[in-house]
């Protein structure tokens, strides 16, 4: 059985003399597929080389930049590491150190509370579940005058984690970070079957031993893409950290680069171009790290 399974799962070679398929067929068979593929990756890859091309661009412009890779030059990236006393290297440091936290910070919270909704049974939990997910539908922009009433409210009681703190920043982004986390995490911890933390139980186990030694490795994909999503919304974010981060020393990436482009006459889009390049390298790096992790990490927790 198994080696007919095998057989079956594996493709027919094409048999030297054997009459191939017709180009025309083949491609209204399969062929228009390559094709779209091929045009979908030209797509993604064309903003990101226009961006590259205009950070190798000494002249700093966008008009200057139309042709790709006309010229070469490192000087952007020299100017964007020194400027204001290098400056953008705080803001990298900042928005890494806020990130990071965040987002270790967001996994392991959303994986306790999922793990709370999924194995335990108490009163509210279907009502707390739907309400996780209706908090979602308003993103955290149309609470933003609310929350900076709020974190000047608690720097008058709590400084260290008030208005123009990191740590202020991190306990709001993590308070809009839960809901559908949560949800997400819910669904992949119903498929790991209840007799592995009940076998663990029976031998002693709490469920604080259950949770860090058994389930956690089991949810590893998850965790996973959790952490990488939770991470690429930290670091790219503006509308709340502008508004909270009131000191330049303390602004993150994302309202430092702004502002090489904001001034009516001081738009320096080749060293934005510059900084954008060098601000994508975590992202991609952490990507590689857990790719491997993220297509399972999507799809388990939707098959229970």
């Amino acid at each position: 059985m198994a080696g007919i399974s095998e057989f079956a799962a594996k493709p027919p070679k094409h048999v030297p003399g054997q009459k191939r398929q017709p180009f025309g067929r083949w491609f209204v068979d399969k062929g228009w597929r390559h094709l779209v593929g091929i045009a979908a990756i030209i797509f993604a890859l064309l903003p990101l080389a226009y961006v590259l091309s205009a950070s190798l661009n000494p002249i700093g412009t966008l008009t200057g930049s139309n042709q790709l890779f006309r010229q070469f030059s490192l000087d952007n990236y020299t100017e964007i590491l020194t400027r204001d006393g290098g400056i953008y290297v705080t803001w990298y440091w900042n928005a890494l150190v806020i990130s990071v936290v965040s987002s270790l910070a967001t996994v392991l919270l959303c994986a306790m509370g999922a793990y709370a909704f999924s194995r335990m049974r108490f009163k509210g939990r279907r009502t707390g579940l739907l309400g996780l997910l209706i908090l979602q539908m308003f993103p955290q922009l149309l609470m933003i005058v609310a929350i900076f009433l709020t974190m000047i409210w608690i720097t008058d009681v709590f400084p260290a984690v008030g208005l123009g703190t990191h740590a202020g920043l991190i306990m709001v982004y993590l308070g809009g970070a839960l809901g559908v986390n949560i949800f997400l995490m819910y669904g992949f911890f119903n498929t790991i079957p209840t007799a592995i933390d009940e076998a663990a139980k029976i031998d002693g186990a709490g469920h604080a031993r259950v949770f860090f030694t058994i389930m956690l490795p089991l949810v590893t994909p998850i965790l996973a893409v959790i952490g990488l999503l939770s991470f690429i919304g930290f670091i790219g974010e503006f509308a709340i950290a502008s508004v909270l981060l009131t000191d330049p020393r303390d602004q993150t990436l994302a309202i430092g680069l702004y502002q090489l482009i904001s001034g009516f006459q001081s738009q320096n889009w080749g060293i934005f171009a510059a900084g954008a390049v060098l601000a994508a390298l975590p992202v991609m790096i952490l990507f590689l790290l857990l790719q491997r992790y993220i297509a399972g990490g999507l799809i388990a927790g939707s098959v229970k």
